[in-house]
């Protein structure tokens, strides 16, 4: 099962999710782009403390982590291309992830967002590099085009123009080995996620169906988010605002995000 960490304080309804303890507010690294985030030698130090925690080597305990190669955009399914928006692209970038290898080579996918005037921080610690390997996996199948994830499967694909290929199992048993046309992609997360958009009373009342997530605990920076941001974050939503929510409701929104996009962790199957 894949380990995650949430790393930054407005990432708490992940870590009460997971039971980790979140570090002291300032503690990961920050930055003007997402690489400058994820090399800041606060977030090298989070990184050790993380491969160092998962069960690293006693002779690679001590070494430090470095970033391989730079960070890339990670695309999941929009909730207004399941809804049948016109123009509405089929996924929406909720953050960035660069792959970390610890001394002994193993991996760990760093998330960072963007939080306005602050600038891009690191909010998560995963182990493995699904988000990089796929996008590379994606450029490869079919140039040109976007890599996306469909949280509610825990499904990755490519697309690009009207078609749609499947990168990992789980996307191969929902459209087949050869893919799929967009056209008929559209219509089968519809039949599936259409009546559990947000606003749906299947949302409103907080039916959560194998996809929400449990409140933020009391007192903590999403449980006192506005009233825009809890809305984000509430149980039974399968699609979550992301970091591009306004800013009265970022810390929400991250966090909402991030915790849809756990929802169905489970055993990974490699492609």
């Amino acid at each position: 099962m894949r380990r995650i960490r949430a790393v930054a304080a407005g990432a708490l309804t992940t870590v009460a999710l997971l039971g980790l303890a979140a570090p002291r507010a300032g503690a990961t690294g920050a930055g003007d782009t997402p690489d400058r985030a994820v090399t800041a030698p606060a977030t090298l130090d989070t990184l050790s403390r993380f491969f160092a925690r998962d069960g690293a080597a006693a002779a690679a305990r001590d070494a430090r982590p470095r970033i391989d190669g730079r960070a890339v955009p990670v695309r999941v399914l929009s909730p207004d291309f399941v809804a049948g928006k016109a123009g509405a692209p089929v996924a929406r970038v909720v953050f960035h992830a660069a792959t970390a290898v610890a001394a002994d080579g193993r991996k760990a996918s760093v998330w960072t967002v963007r939080r306005g005037a602050a600038g891009w921080q690191v909010v998560n610690i995963a182990t493995g590099d699904d988000e990089v390997r796929y996008a590379v996996e994606g450029a490869r199948r079919l140039p040109g085009g976007t890599v996306f994830r469909e949280p509610q499967i825990d499904a990755w694909y490519v697309h690009r123009g009207t078609q749609v290929l499947p990168l990992d199992a789980d996307a191969r048993r929902a459209v087949g080995a050869d893919g799929t046309t967009l056209a008929a992609y559209r219509h089968r997360v519809r039949a599936a996620y259409g009546d559990k958009l947000p606003g749906s009373v299947y949302a409103k009342e907080g039916r959560a169906g194998g996809y929400g997530t449990p409140a933020a605990p009391p007192g903590t920076a999403a449980a006192s988010a506005t009233a825009a941001g809890a809305a984000a974050a509430a149980p039974g939503n399968p699609f979550p605002a992301g970091p591009a929510a306004a800013a009265a409701a970022a810390t929400a929104a991250v966090a909402a995000a991030l915790a849809g996009f756990l929802a169905r962790r489970r055993h990974r199957r490699r492609a």
